[in-house]
Formats: structure tokens, C-alpha cells, sequence
């Protein structure tokens, strides 16, 4: 009997955090909204329009979480800083984020697909691949289905591409946003895909782009056409063979149903650029909270780490990281706290900070068949003055 050719779906949930908060402010369809700064709570759900905060009335270090199909075309993004968005859209709405929201509608949608389509393999919150080969159905129809039934449950519309393989069913899906579904065959490759820009790619990054573009590639068709070793030079061998798989279409990884993370983090980014000797009061008590947090983190998912990082993004936007590694993970906080301390002492502190992290890698779950973590663990104390000489001078 020959392989049945798989049929993977990627599903992406449109402008998703953007158009959650129009279900709740549908005054504001058809208006650029940006989702993103402070944590707080918007106006009352029936609202006017003026009683909205605009973009050009925000003063902050804050990013855009996320933005709506008429703020991107005014040219904001998620991830941009609010600040320089303001000067591109002023008079777009802005909202705060409501994570927990946002979470709910998650599962929700997710649930849909999976009333159809169980073999799921989680993204994130906005999005899904779907393995449909063994679902019976003709596809384009039972793509519908799926679409229909997320709207029936969440209100939201998504976009679905489908093909043969991961790589291909999100590039799919981007095709026809928002509300799309795409279908993607081999024979389509040429004609569909090696004219985008290579960036469109998932796994081909700024620096590689630019690598690329140095290199006279441009377009995937270009790079599909560039001959492997050419490839491998500047990126080595391995990067340089998943180009060339990558233009040619080819992408045999499973749909992973089930797996572990592979660390837990948490980090913040502050209001105003702090200097690790006149703020070092407010670092200090910044680190313990998040190694507080990331010690519930950790118990309430049922997992230790081995390996504890820290990282700090400095006023010029460079990045540093520091890690060690224990004899035995953990989950308690105070052993997270003096552990990136000894990591902050392998970091430069001669420059104003703008963002601090801390994160647990290397995870396992512990013996206890209920997770709970250290029994005898306590919250962490503040810190009193002459550790937070210690701790940022």
C-alpha cells in the first residue's frame, strides 16, 4: 500500500489578543487598537469612543503586545515600542492587556479544533499545527468545519494553511490573513512560495537574512536554487543543510502531541532605565520578587531546575546572560536567589539596566509524586542594605 501522503494543518488565530478586546469593545471595530504597556483596566465595556486612552497621550518603556489589522497597516507591530508606535498611529486606541482573558479563549478555541481534529500540537496561545491525515473529510471542507466551529465557540476568526508538512502549513497560513485557508501542494512550491522573501521562513532570523541578502538571496526561489555548499560556508553545516530543505519544502518533523517545556522564565522590563549603584535597593527587591515567582512557577507546574540564568538588558540594548549549574535542581526560592547572585557577580554592572530576567533550565520533575516542592521553603525576606551592596555594586 503507498504512504499516504500527511495533511498538517497550521491554524492561527487572527490579530488574536486585538480582537479578543473588540469582543469586549465592539464600539471599536473598524479602528486601529494596539494592545500592550502597563497592566491595568480599560474603560467599561460600553464606553464612548473619548473615553479611551490614544497612543499619542502614552509616556513609557512599554512594547505593543499586539495590534489590529488597521493599526499594521499604519505600520505598527507587535513587539514595537509604544513610543515610537504613537508617532506612526497617534490616534489609535490603546488598551491594556488582559493575559488571563486572552488564556481563556485560548482554551476555548482549542477545544474546538480538538472536537474535529485531536492530534494537536500546541504553539502558544494564538496558535496550533493540526495533524489531519487520518481525519476523514475532504480537506478544504473540513477546514471550514474547523474554522466554523472555533468562531461558534470564541467569536474569533482564524487562519488556516494546509500541506504536507509543518514548515509549509504556516507559511499557509500567512498567505490569505485574516480569515484565510490556504492549501498548499509540492506542485505549488514554485509558484506560491519561492517568490516570497526568504525572511518568510520560519527559523530565518534577522542576522540570517541579512547573511542571505549579502550572499544575493533574496527570495526563497533564489536560495531553493543555491547550490549546498555555497551554503554551508558561511553557515556551517548544519544550518546551511536546513536552508536548502527549507526552500526545496522539505520538513519531516511529527506533530508533537504531548512535551515538557524546556525551562521556565520570568523577567520585567522597567518603566525607567535603572543604574545597579543609585537603584541597587530597587534591583534587589525587583530579583527577589522574581525569584519568588519563579519558584511558584516551577512548584505549580511540578517541575526543578537544575541550571539557573540571569539576564540583564542594558541601556543600549545589549544583552548579557549568566547560568550555573547545581549538583541537584530545585525549586526553592532561596536557593534560586543565591544562585543568580553568584551569577550576577560574573556580570558587567557599569551601564544603566532596562530589563531583568531569571530563568530555570535543565528541568525535571521531582521524586514527590505530587509536585509540591520544598515543604520548608519560605518566602523570601526583603533584603536589608548591606545585601544589596552585594547584590548590585
Amino acid at each position: 500500500m503507498p504512504h499516504m501522503e500527511r495533511r498538517i494543518a497550521h491554524l492561527d488565530m487572527d490579530a488574536f489578543y486585538a480582537s479578543v478586546e473588540l469582543l469586549r469593545y465592539p464600539q471599536l471595530q473598524g479602528l486601529a487598537v494596539v494592545v500592550g504597556g502597563r497592566r491595568g483596566s480599560g474603560p467599561a465595556p460600553g464606553a464612548d469612543q473619548k473615553d479611551f486612552a490614544r497612543l499619542r497621550s502614552y509616556v513609557g518603556r512599554g512594547v505593543a503586545t499586539t495590534a489590529s489589522y488597521e493599526a499594521r497597516a499604519l505600520g505598527v507591530h507587535s513587539a514595537m515600542g509604544l513610543m515610537k508606535a504613537a508617532t506612526l498611529a497617534p490616534d489609535a486606541i490603546l488598551l491594556p492587556a488582559d493575559f488571563d482573558e486572552y488564556r481563556r479563549y485560548s482554551r476555548r478555541f482549542k477545544a474546538a479544533v480538538a472536537e474535529i481534529a485531536p492530534r494537536i500540537e500546541n504553539r502558544g496561545i494564538d496558535e496550533i499545527y493540526i495533524d489531519l491525515t487520518d481525519v476523514q473529510g475532504e480537506i478544504v471542507a473540513l477546514a471550514q468545519r474547523i474554522k466554523d466551529n472555533v468562531r461558534r465557540a470564541t467569536g474569533l476568526s482564524c487562519s488556516i494553511g494546509i500541506a504536507p508538512n509543518k514548515l509549509l502549513a504556516k507559511i499557509a497560513s500567512e498567505l490569505n490573513k485574516p480569515d484565510g485557508l490556504t492549501v498548499l501542494t509540492y506542485p505549488d512550491i514554485a509558484a506560491q512560495i519561492w517568490p516570497l522573501p526568504v525572511r518568510t521562513i520560519n527559523g530565518i532570523g534577522p542576522k540570517a537574512n541579512l547573511k542571505l541578502e549579502a550572499l544575493g538571496i533574496r527570495t526563497i526561489g533564489e536560495l531553493a536554487r543555491t547550490p549546498l555548499n555555497l551554503l554551508v560556508q558561511p553557515f556551517g553545516k548544519h544550518y546551511g543543510h536546513w536552508l536548502n530543505e527549507a526552500a526545496n519544502g522539505r520538513d519531516e518533523r511529527p506533530i508533537v502531541t504531548e512535551s515538557d517545556p524546556k525551562s521556565v522564565s520570568r523577567e520585567t522590563t522597567f518603566e525607567r532605565d535603572l543604574d545597579p549603584r543609585k537603584d541597587r535597593e530597587t534591583l534587589s527587591k525587583i530579583l527577589i520578587s522574581l525569584c519568588e515567582r519563579l519558584s511558584q512557577d516551577l512548584v505549580r507546574k511540578g517541575y526543578s531546575g537544575k541550571t539557573l540564568s540571569i539576564k540583564l538588558r542594558y541601556d543600549d540594548f545589549h544583552t548579557v546572560t549568566r547560568d550555573k549549574t547545581l549538583a541537584s535542581p530545585t525549586s526553592d526560592p532561596q536557593m534560586i536567589l543565591s544562585t543568580v547572585r553568584e551569577c550576577l557577580k560574573r556580570v558587567p554592572l557599569d551601564r544603566k539596566v532596562r530589563l531583568l530576567g531569571i530563568r530555570a533550565g535543565s528541568l525535571s520533575r521531582p521524586d514527590q509524586p505530587d509536585a509540591t516542592g520544598d515543604p520548608n521553603s519560605k518566602p523570601l525576606s526583603e533584603p536589608r542594605v548591606g545585601e544589596n551592596l552585594r547584590l548590585f555594586a
